[in-house]
């Protein structure tokens, strides 16, 4: 047979589908084997996540707070459980539920979160707990539980509990695989905590809000001394981080008793104090104050309340000497609302009742807000008054209070601040962080987290809803 071109080409041809089917059946064969090892490469994935899981490798989610003073909320995992650190309300949002974080358990029942755990009384760290479903299991201390129902009464800031444990200085809490040992603090609000947090031989320490120039400053210096030990992760706020040099350092209270003290003694009138009810270190250094000044505090019902649901006996309270009860009329309101005669029976014979203010404004000290603006007036006890701001000062500037100043100038109202932070200072940072000594420092509560690594060692930054592992600390 004589073989042409065409017969040879089309040996070609049949040649090349040969290598061609052959090629594709070797391409699919490898896509097969490909395909096969990223599976088993998933499925030992998930193995080797469940056996970390089964071990207790501690997981933390940062909800809010890396970036920004208030609002706080941990979440951490182990073994499958879960439990919450603060659940707080930011700075500049409404109370509304949708600023509650996505944590599986707080908008419906989940067995896993155990609990939640609120270091502290101020409502960017708790304000968000009314809007957990009922029931939620609560940690707190005994006095921060106190402080909040007795809020209920007179403002929209209170939330009373139904289940609740409470924390107890220094002495561990178990719960799941959780160990919660709580560090009181020196803060400006009462009952305040810091929280160490084991499982499975990881420590993670949450430092809350404090301060080491308050009126429990021995607390910070004796924690100094005596920090807890081996701990791999520090979360630590900062919110002076930005607002002062490194070298700052914040008037103690002590010291703020004196700029009270030369106020007030400079004053022929009334003395309002603009503070918080609940900022129990500003209470007593006023109350201090006083004493030298030969002049009596006027406590509002409020407050007096707050005070005597401390527990602490040694705080000033409604029966001591030098010390007298104002029912303004807008809690006047709130007991007749909430039908808490009792309580405002209990400050009877303390009262100091309005015909009685203009005659004894001279030798008072009355603890102040705008809310009493109108009961004041009507006393007419303002003359040559006096107003001693004591508080935060940003908030002096905020929008809201621009009528309030158009009064004090009406008025005649001299404006003088009398204030420390409620937070350490840069020193007094570096000085907490350096005695814990953590592998690893996670910044939080500030608005300048980014300037942490300026200021201290091991700092790593983390985001908002980023979940990470503590044993790689």
């Amino acid at each position: 047979m004589i073989k042409g071109p065409h017969t040879s080409n089309v040996a070609k041809s049949a040649t090349f589908q040969l290598l061609r089917r052959s090629l594709c059946q070797s391409m699919q064969r490898s896509c097969t084997c490909f395909a096969a090892l990223v599976l088993a490469l998933r499925r030992r994935t998930t193995e080797f996540r469940q056996v970390l899981a089964h071990r207790g490798m501690m997981k933390v989610c940062i909800h809010r707070g890396t970036q920004e003073v208030g609002g706080t909320c941990i979440e951490i995992e182990s073994q499958g459980k879960r439990i919450a650190l603060d659940v707080g309300l930011p700075l500049e949002a409404a109370d509304s539920i949708e600023y509650l974080p996505r944590v599986h358990g707080f908008r419906e029942r989940d067995d896993s979160l155990l609990a939640v755990v609120i270091s502290h009384p101020h409502l960017d760290h708790y304000g968000l707990a009314r809007h957990l479903v009922p029931g939620t299991q609560m940690i707190m201390g005994a006095a921060t539980e106190r402080i909040l129902k007795t809020a209920t009464i007179f403002t929209r800031t209170g939330i009373e509990f139904g289940n609740v444990l409470h924390l107890d200085p220094r002495k561990p809490l178990s719960i799941g695989p959780f160990t919660i040992t709580p560090y009181l603090n020196d803060h400006s609000a009462y009952d305040a905590y810091a929280l160490l947090v084991s499982a499975d031989q990881q420590r993670l320490f949450y430092s809350g809000d404090f301060r080491g120039h308050g009126r429990k400053a021995a607390l910070f210096e004796r924690f100094l001394k005596h920090p807890p030990s081996d701990v791999a992760v520090l979360v630590m706020e900062g919110t002076t981080i930005g607002r002062s040099g490194s070298d700052a350092k914040f008037m103690t209270e002590q010291e703020l008793e004196k700029c009270f003290l030369e106020h007030v003694g400079g004053s022929r009138g009334m003395v309002l104090v603009w503070t918080s009810g609940q900022n129990i270190d500003r209470l007593v250094t006023i109350f201090k104050a006083c004493q030298r000044s030969g002049r009596q505090l006027v406590l509002d019902m409020y407050t007096a309340e707050i005070l005597r649901v401390t527990g602490n006996s040694r705080l000033p309270q409604a029966d001591w000497n030098g010390v007298r009860v104002f029912l303004p009329d807008s809690q006047r309101r709130q007991i007749i609302k909430n039908q808490q005669f009792a309580l405002a029976d209990r400050y009877r014979p303390f009262r100091i009742f309005p015909k009685q203010l203009a005659s004894e404004a001279a030798r008072s000290v009355m603890l102040f807000r705008p809310s009493m603006v109108r009961d004041l007036e009507k006393a007419e006890c303002l003359q040559e008054a006096r107003l001693i701001y004591s508080l935060w000062p940003g908030y002096l500037k905020r929008a809201e209070h621009r009528s309030f100043h158009a009064w004090l100038d009406k008025r005649g109202i001299p404006l003088v601040q009398c204030h420390t932070s409620g937070h350490a200072s840069p020193q007094d940072l570096q000085r907490f962080a350096k005695a814990i000594a953590p592998k690893m420092l996670v910044p939080i509560h500030s608005f300048e987290t980014k300037r942490f690594k300026e200021y201290f060692d091991n700092v790593q930054m983390k985001k908002d809803g980023q979940w990470w592992e503590v044993w790689h600390a």
